[in-house]
């Protein structure tokens, strides 16, 4: 097909009988770019993904590589790698057999045998001298960079990875997405992850995708889908968050006023008219003793994280979170919070 690093999904629906799988999914990935899908237990992601490597087709809309229409190609023909939430390792096979799999229906890389290219592809994944082993004596961790390898044998243009990670436990996973971060960028391959860590969403991506019932919600790099979440699912879902639902009462200067339970808050939103107003507030933005935007709360656990602490707290009918760097030993405080730091949703 020559090359496909640029990767787009126009009003790509997908139904399984009476299901809707995906809802006019369209997405534009760069060549090169590392981006990722992350959303909740079926939102579309992996269907997502399996319709960009061939293994599902859609109902509607199209699936370009390089602006050509990939309908009706198979899987083997569209120069991609695909890592499996299982691995899918042979048991039967070596380390070396299984990379060297990948190379059963594409050449190597042009002036590299095969056992070179395993060779090489062990070294960047860090299991140098392990060749000779079979699967079942790895750790996960592991199994999954020889699942990776295996993947890049025969230089995919365009790598997908389904919740490669998410058998691993913690610390193991934090680990793991740095290599394959790593791996991605020293070999500049387009890259499509697949995952519902919102941590680990934001920790690795270039840019993502959050997903929800089929349908995307909202695209942006890591930072700006934190700090400027679209919708009120976005705000709720990638990371903390705290929601006010008021109306608003007018504005003063570039301040929307707005009114919840009786308590006026600012947000830096001038442009708003009258009607209900959603905002959020981040927990590392809700500050005690703040200058503006005051209220009072009534403290009902609070937990330790190092750094700062985790504080859960009820304002009226309403339970909101915050994180302090101080210890407040007080059961009640006064909140505030930045009209910038309030995002209009």
């Amino acid at each position: 097909m020559g090359s496909v690093g640029k990767l787009s999904l126009d009003g790509v629906r997908k139904s399984f009988a009476d299901t809707v799988a995906l809802d006019g999914v369209s997405l534009d990935i760069a060549e090169g770019e590392f981006f990722t899908l992350v959303g909740p237990s079926g939102c579309g992601k992996t269907t997502t993904l399996r319709t960009i490597a061939g293994l599902e087709s859609p109902t509607d809309g199209r699936v370009r590589f390089d602006g050509e229409d990939v309908a009706g190609v198979p899987t083997e023909d569209r120069d991609v790698g695909i890592v499996f939430q299982s691995y899918a390792l042979f048991p039967h096979m070596t380390v070396h057999e299984n990379v060297a799999y990948g190379l059963n229906f594409a050449d190597p890389p042009e002036g590299t045998s095969v056992d070179e290219r395993v060779t090489d592809l062990l070294d960047l994944v860090d299991l140098s001298g392990m060749g000779g082993r079979e699967p079942d004596r790895l750790s996960g961790g592991q199994q999954q960079r020889v699942a990776l390898a295996r993947a890049l044998a025969p230089e995919p243009e365009i790598l997908l990875l389904d919740e490669p990670m998410s058998a691993l436990d913690a610390r193991l996973r934090e680990t793991l997405r740095r290599q394959i971060k790593r791996i991605q960028t020293e070999l500049d391959v387009t890259t499509v992850y697949v995952t519902h860590d919102q941590e680990e969403a934001l920790a690795i991506s270039d840019r993502l995708a959050v997903m929800n019932d089929g349908r995307v919600e909202q695209v942006g790099t890591p930072r700006e889908v934190y700090e400027r979440p679209a919708t009120e699912f976005v705000a709720s879902f990638v990371g903390e968050n705290n929601l006010f639902r008021g109306e608003v009462r007018g504005t003063e200067g570039t301040e929307t006023v707005v009114s919840v339970d009786g308590t006026e808050f600012r947000v830096d939103d001038g442009d708003l008219a009258g009607g209900d107003l959603t905002f959020c507030v981040r927990p590392e933005d809700l500050t005690v003793d703040a200058d503006t935007n005051r209220f009072d709360v009534a403290v009902d656990t609070a937990e330790f994280l190092g750094e700062t602490t985790r504080y859960y707290a009820d304002w009226g009918e309403q339970s909101l979170v915050f994180r302090s760097p101080d210890p407040h030993d007080t059961e009640r405080l006064t909140l505030g919070f930045d009209p910038d730091d309030a995002r209009v949703l």
